[in-house]
C-alpha cells in the first residue's frame, strides 16, 4: 500500500457506448477462456488488440497451458489474480507469474516462449491483454519483465476505493510500466458497495472497462460482472463509476491510439501483408 491518491472529481463522465459479452473459447493446449476484445474490435479500441480471461477451479480447464508459441509485432500483459504460471522463451527468460503479480513481454522483432500453470488443482484465475506497437518498434530487440504484486503501486481514492497501477498514470501517481507512443493506463480498481469512483481519463484516449466482481454503473448504465463496456469519446474528463449492491472489482484500459493499420496473423501483428509474410519465414527460418 502506497497510500492515499487525492484526485479531482470528474465533471463530464464518459459514458457507455457498447456493452460486450465475451466468448467462450480455447487456447494454447485446450485452456478454456474468455475472449473479450475481439479481433473486431482492434481498430474501435486500437491500441488494444485482445483481452482474454480465464477462471476456473478445474485443472482439466487449464493444466496444459501455453506451449512453445512465437509473437512478433507487440506486447503481452498478463495479470494474475490467482494461481502460477511459469514462463520460459527464447531469449533465456525465465520467471513464475503468481498470485497479484504480472507478466509484461515485448515481443518486438520475435520470440517463442511458453507460459504453463505450476500447481495441480485450484482456482486459476487472470487476464491477458495484448498492446500493439506503433510500426517503428515493432522490429525492437524482445523485452521481459516479471513484476512481483509487492512492486505494483496500491493507492486508495476517497471513500475507500483502491486502485491497483499496473500501467500509466493516474494523476501524479507512476504504475508499474509505463509506455511512450501508447501510453497505456491498466488499473485494478476495487469499489465498496454503493460508492462511486471517480477516474480521470484524457479525453484523447480510448477506454474500456471489464467487471469481474459485483456490478456497477457507469452513469446510468448497468455494467455486470463479465461485462466489458466501451466507453464513448469526445469532450469528457474522466469515468466515474459506481458499485451496486455489492463491492465491485474491475479494469480500467485506456491507451493513445495508432492510427495505424493493423495486419494479423495469429500471433503477428504487422503493418502489412508483406511483414506478415515476412515474420512467417523468419520463424520458419528459425531466427525468432
Amino acid at each position: 500500500m502506497t497510500g492515499f491518491l487525492n484526485l479531482s472529481t470528474v465533471q463530464r463522465s464518459r459514458q457507455v457506448e457498447r456493452l460486450v459479452n465475451g466468448i467462450p473459447t480455447t487456447d494454447g493446449a485446450g485452456v478454456k477462456l474468455t475472449r473479450v476484445l475481439t479481433h473486431d474490435l482492434q481498430r474501435r479500441l486500437d491500441p488494444f488488440l485482445m483481452l482474454d480471461a480465464f477462471r476456473s477451479d478445474d485443472p482439466d480447464d487449464y493444466i496444459a497451458g501455453f506451449p512453445n508459441h512465437p509473437h512478433r509485432g507487440f506486447e503481452t500483459v498478463t495479470y494474475m489474480l490467482n494461481g502460477r504460471m511459469r514462463h520460459r522463451d527464447s531469449r533465456g527468460n525465465e520467471g513464475l507469474l503468481s498470485e497479484g503479480g504480472v507478466q509484461w513481454m515485448t515481443a518486438g522483432r520475435g520470440l517463442i516462449h511458453s507460459e504453463i500453470p505450476e500447481q495441480q488443482d485450484g482456482l486459476m484465475e487472470g487476464f491477458q491483454l495484448w498492446l500493439n506497437l506503433p510500426g517503428k518498434n515493432k522490429m525492437i530487440a524482445p523485452w521481459y519483465r516479471d513484476i512481483p504484486a509487492g512492486e505494483i503501486p496500491v493507492h486508495t481514492l476517497a471513500d475507500g476505493v483502491e486502485v491497483k497501477l499496473i500501467a500509466g498514470h493516474l494523476g501524479d501517481a507512476a504504475g508499474a510500466v509505463t509506455r511512450e507512443d501508447t501510453e497505456p493506463l491498466y488499473i485494478d480498481i476495487s469499489v465498496p458497495a454503493g460508492v462511486t469512483a471517480h477516474l480521470p481519463l484524457a479525453a484523447d484516449v480510448n477506454a474500456f472497462i471489464y467487471v469481474y466482481r459485483g456490478a456497477v454503473k457507469i452513469d446510468d448504465r448497468g455494467v455486470k460482472s463479465t461485462q466489458m463496456a466501451i466507453l464513448g469519446n469526445g469532450d469528457f474528463d474522466g469515468v466515474r463509476i459506481t458499485a451496486q449492491d455489492e463491492p465491485a472489482r474491475l479494469l480500467l484500459i485506456a491507451g493513445k491510439p495508432l492510427n495505424e493499420p493493423i495486419a494479423q496473423y495469429g500471433p503477428f501483428v504487422m503493418n502489412s501483408r508483406a511483414e506478415l509474410e515476412q515474420a512467417f519465414a523468419d520463424y520458419q527460418a528459425g531466427t525468432f
